[in-house]
């Protein structure tokens, strides 16, 4: 099929700004499958009303909601900790919450069309792992009408948490996500890099390897490795030789210590531990410190009431200067097989 890659965002003066450049508002879609958590939906809507809290100090949150007695519900367990004014509902129901793999995610432009744009994914839970999700494929055209801006499709399934930019030029992703046969079968790696760079408005794509084990997105960049800086990367490291995810992990790492960006630099490389946490019913849960938020004034860290939790803050106390770090207790939101990234999608500020 023959693309005009002409209309796509990159060639109409648009990129996605790194995660760490000023938001207007934060978009969650608010936990409600019980499937998904079982007996601990209780447990992980406590940690949402400590999200939320967390970020209402610098941003406005915007919440899908399944319906008006929803919203009601939600709203109840918000009053007192966090300001209404700093909350704006939407009925827009979902099948899950995981609003980062399933939502809009958003653009900035030179203002020639609209100074915001909204790229639509296609969306299938993963592979088509997790049957329904009929409402999560059309939720990013909702999130952009609410906001009246322009909708660009690119004709490819693709999650969020699957890819991470540093705002000029540089996307990172991994091979046993993007690449997998689940996703795009049509498509080959060359075609995808295509996509990529059109879509995101970026110029490299830095490819790394597999994923953490009991990781259920296929290796999703956010639980692997993510950009701090233009040129700095945190990526999380295996100590334990008999862990499985030792080898992977490794030599995610060296082909970061091998990568430069296009200007020539090299990347500077901070290495993360892996939280030690028990398994779950024989099996590994996808804990990883790389899956943190960064929002305007505070960074949201996932921590599993383990040892290494400390050391995980002072490393990206150390990169987020200025910026306060806000301990989120993942081990209910883990139970999802998921933590507070994948909760999340910023809306970049604009003038």
């Amino acid at each position: 099929m023959e693309v005009d890659y002409n209309i796509w965002p990159a060639n109409r003066g648009y990129r996605m700004p790194a995660e760490w450049e000023e938001h207007s508002a934060t978009w969650l879609s608010w936990p409600h499958s019980r499937d998904t958590w079982s007996g601990a939906l209780p447990a992980v809507e406590s940690v949402m009303v400590s999200t939320v809290e967390a970020l209402s100090e610098s941003e406005r949150i915007r919440i899908n909601v399944l319906n008006e007695s929803h919203e009601r519900h939600v709203a109840g367990l918000l009053c007192g900790r966090v300001e209404s004014r700093a909350i704006i509902f939407h009925q827009f129901p979902t099948n899950d919450a995981w609003c980062r793999d399933h939502g809009a995610i958003f653009l900035t432009g030179d203002g020639k069309d609209s100074p915001l744009m909204a790229l639509d994914f296609e969306y299938n839970a993963w592979g088509k792992k997790y049957p329904p999700y009929h409402l999560d494929r059309v939720i990013s055209r909702s999130m952009a009408n609410a906001l009246s801006i322009p909708l660009f499709s690119p004709g490819m399934v693709l999650e969020g948490g699957s890819v991470d930019v540093n705002g000029v030029g540089a996307l990172l992703t991994t091979e046993q996500c993007l690449l997998n046969r689940n996703r795009n079968p049509w498509m080959d790696r060359i075609e995808i890099e295509i996509r990529l760079k059109n879509a995101f408005g970026v110029k490299q794509i830095i490819w790394l390897g597999r994923g953490i084990e009991g990781d259920d997105t296929d290796g999703h960049i956010d639980q692997l490795a993510r950009f701090v800086a233009v040129d700095r990367v945190v990526t999380v490291i295996e100590s334990d030789r008999d862990n499985p995810n030792y080898l992977p992990l490794r030599k995610n790492r060296e082909q970061l210590n091998d990568t430069r960006l296009l200007d020539g630099r090299a990347l500077e490389i901070l290495s993360l531990p892996m939280p030690k946490v028990p398994l779950y019913q024989g099996r590994h849960l996808p804990a990883s410190y790389t899956n943190f938020y960064v929002a305007n004034d505070v960074v949201l860290l996932p921590v599993f009431g383990c040892d290494q939790d400390d050391h995980a803050r002072e490393i990206l106390r150390d990169c987020f200067v200025g910026r306060k770090i806000v301990s989120i207790n993942c081990r209910p939101i883990l139970m999802g097989l998921g933590a507070v990234h994948c909760l999340t999608q910023q809306v970049p500020f604009i003038e």
